[in-house]
């Protein structure tokens, strides 16, 4: 399969902050993948670098086999390449399907195939019963959800989600997960960036991790989850270490335990 998004030596720095520093990586298009990192790593930056909110003062970004470098968020979104926000602003006001309807307008200009396209991308992320109800009344899992069908609704070819799970309970990631891999069971490409590690998981076939604006491993969730640089930028400095005496401690106990139950 072919790459849908590649980012070649990209870096970003505000003041004396370098907040991406020399960044590549290439998005295989048609897969789910997810790029994580210890908070204040610059992911976010780095979707905002991808998707033109930011333009890199290093490096080259093409979607699509074209360069894009600095080009705006709309004509992006135009070309296929959407994102989502960690933070959501729903228009309050309006309703939900309102709101979806915003999203489908990039490619359909009437009002009444705007709001049936939102009808369809309801269903899709299960908020069919919300439709209309307004963006305001809706619960955190709701706004979630709401944040999700306005990107879908302007039929992107890549995903960018920026924390989807943030916020939620245990249950409600649980019931957000199937509607993510649902997404990209459709046929989009999906990136995400995300801290709950049981979705990256469940739901990531590789995974890059940045970490003080640097990418430090990739692989796939179980080879980037066993690095000892991994561990280190998450826990600190001979964290990988500790834990290896741990687990050896562990393994130990559990083989005395087996002697004596022999």
């Amino acid at each position: 399969m072919s790459a849908i998004l590649q980012i070649e030596g990209v870096g970003k720095s505000f003041g004396g902050l370098r907040a991406v520093q020399n960044v590549s990586l290439s998005v295989t298009e048609g897969r789910l993948s997810a790029l994580i990192g210890p908070n204040g790593a610059g992911k976010t930056t780095l979707f905002a670098l991808m998707s033109g909110f930011i333009k890199p003062d290093t490096g080259r970004v093409s979607f699509a086999g074209r360069d894009i470098t600095g080009q705006a968020p709309h004509l992006n979104a135009r070309m296929g390449m959407t994102r989502t926000f960690q933070i959501v602003q729903p228009f309050a006001a309006q309703t939900v399907r309102e709101n979806i309807a915003v999203g489908a307008h990039l490619h359909v200009p009437g009002r009444a195939q705007a709001l049936a396209r939102a009808e369809s991308v309801a269903q899709q992320v299960g908020l069919t019963a919300q439709l209309d109800k307004l963006a305001s009344d809706l619960t955190v899992a709701g706004r979630k959800r709401l944040e999700l069908a306005r990107a879908l609704a302007t039929r992107p070819r890549l995903l960018l989600l920026d924390e989807v799970l943030a916020g939620l309970n245990p249950q409600e990631i649980a019931d957000m997960i199937p509607v993510v891999q649902g997404i990209a069971n459709s046929g989009v490409t999906v990136l995400m960036i995300e801290h709950v590690m049981q979705a990256v998981m469940s739901l990531a076939q590789e995974v890059w991790v940045l970490a003080q604006g640097q990418l430090i491993a990739h692989g796939t969730p179980a080879d980037v989850t066993n690095d000892k640089a991994v561990v280190e930028a998450y826990l600190g400095h001979g964290a990988a270490e500790r834990l290896q005496k741990v687990v050896a401690g562990d393994t130990v106990r559990g083989e005395a335990g087996k002697e004596v139950q022999s």
